[in-house]
């Protein structure tokens, strides 16, 4: 439990803040549990589609055919359009336990563990950083809109992300292998735990690191021995790069659902006369390198935070690295949707909690409240910007919240010394709130 005079400096009351869990948790019901429990399908079909490929001993070689993958997804029982392109090939594995259900039995199936990663991140969390069981399970429900969203499609974000908490915490119980087994264990198939493999690794905890590595080459192997070489191969020389430059197959690389920068600049300065006709200026050169410019510039600044901490020597560096790198991460991608949010449950929680102890309560309300709008925030509004030349810009909501979590961060590394003592033992009950 959090210090007694942090509880009395909180804004709401343990009632309030269990009244508004109660309310969020509604939320998740109806617009995640329910929808999945009766059969609303989509972004579950790309991966069982592909999980039944495997079992049936299928032509895996044509898993980036997005034609070819439709026919099978329709086959599976999927009606909605669907793709393989841009996962990496261990992800046809993901769901192979699974292979012989029907969808709506597989999406109850996965919507249950998924649950029950929910439950335990929150265990985890409250554990992991001394929160209270309900102030770990309100901040976890402040994303309440991504959880449904992950739900809702059958996305494995949630285990992912209860599987990094629950690597971190067994690295605070002494225990480096398991835990850097539990971050490796997903980085083939979704990258973020192995971005925080390198922060572990900045800080040179090498057996967490060689650990997740391995269990990391583990799964590759793996899937190189069910899957075979080729389609490794070209996942390598076509698709990664499409993928990382926000070209994707079915999709317009202009949308303003991705909300990075890689889409924005292109509706800035990308002509396209169907998809972009009305872009700020024609200037696809220009869109380059600013797009190199200002992610090269987030890069350095994230570097230097990170030396400064590591020049510190502070035990508590882990924390804010694994934050900044966090949500450095996805301000950097390529293409972001809302389910990806649930990702930042380990490194915003680290990085509230370096925060707080440290007295640093704007920056950490302010991290909070860009957590909190992320999910919640009227994007009907903004989209009705999306391609109208410089008000695109404003079209980017999410894009701009997320670069500001950054900036504050990035902010309170330089400008204060990472060696100021705590002040009291934990997260007060509140900061979640």
């Amino acid at each position: 439990m959090a210090p007694t005079e942090a509880a009395r400096q909180s804004f709401l009351s343990r009632s309030a803040r269990a009244l508004l869990l109660v309310l969020l948790a509604a939320y998740v019901t109806l617009r995640g549990i329910l929808p999945a429990l009766h059969g609303s399908y989509s972004d579950i079909g790309n991966y069982l589609t592909a999980a039944k490929i495997v079992a049936a001993g299928g032509e895996v070689g044509r898993l980036y055919d997005d034609q070819w993958f439709q026919e099978q997804m329709h086959r599976a029982g999927f009606g909605e359009r669907g793709k393989f392109s841009p996962f990496p090939p261990p992800t046809a594995l993901l769901m192979l336990p699974l292979a012989r259900l029907a969808p709506v039995q597989a999406l109850r199936v996965v919507t249950l563990i998924s649950v029950l990663a929910l439950l335990a991140a929150i265990e985890m969390l409250a554990r992991a950083l001394s929160w209270s069981r309900l102030d770990a399970a309100l901040f976890a429900m402040l994303s309440a809109a991504a959880i449904a969203s992950s739900l809702r499609l059958g996305q494995p974000y949630l285990v992912v992300s209860a599987c990094c908490i629950l690597g971190y915490y067994l690295r605070l119980r002494q225990r480096p292998v398991a835990a850097g087994v539990l971050f490796g264990l997903f980085a083939p198939v979704k990258y973020f735990p192995g971005v925080l493999l390198a922060g572990f690794a900045i800080n040179r905890e090498w057996r967490l690191v060689l650990a997740g590595v391995a269990a990391a080459a583990l799964v590759v192997g793996l899937s190189v021995l069910c899957l075979g070489w080729q389609i490794h191969a070209t996942y390598l020389s076509s698709v990664l790069g499409s993928h990382l430059t926000a070209n994707l197959s079915m999709q317009s690389p202009f949308t303003v659902h991705f909300q990075s920068f890689d889409t924005l600049l292109r509706r800035l300065f990308v002509y396209d006369a169907t998809a972009n006709p009305h872009p700020l200026a024609a200037l696809p050169e220009l869109r380059v390198a600013l797009l190199v410019l200002i992610k090269l510039a987030l890069a350095s600044l994230a570097a230097l935070a990170l030396r400064r901490l590591a020049q510190a020597g502070a035990a508590a560096a882990v924390a804010p690295t694994l934050g900044i790198l966090g949500i450095l991460t996805l301000l950097l991608a390529p293409a972001t949707a809302a389910y990806h949010f649930t990702l930042l449950w380990l490194p915003l929680a680290l990085l509230l909690d370096y925060l707080w102890r440290r007295g640093a309560r704007t920056a950490g309300l302010a991290l909070l409240g860009c957590y909190v709008l992320i999910g919640f925030f009227p994007y009907w509004i903004t989209d009705r910007f999306e391609g109208r030349g410089a008000l695109s810009v404003l079209a980017y909501p999410r894009l701009f919240l997320l670069l500001t979590m950054f900036l504050v961060s990035i902010d309170y590394v330089l400008r204060r010394s990472p060696e100021r003592g705590l002040r009291g033992g934990a997260l007060p009950a509140t900061a979640a709130a």
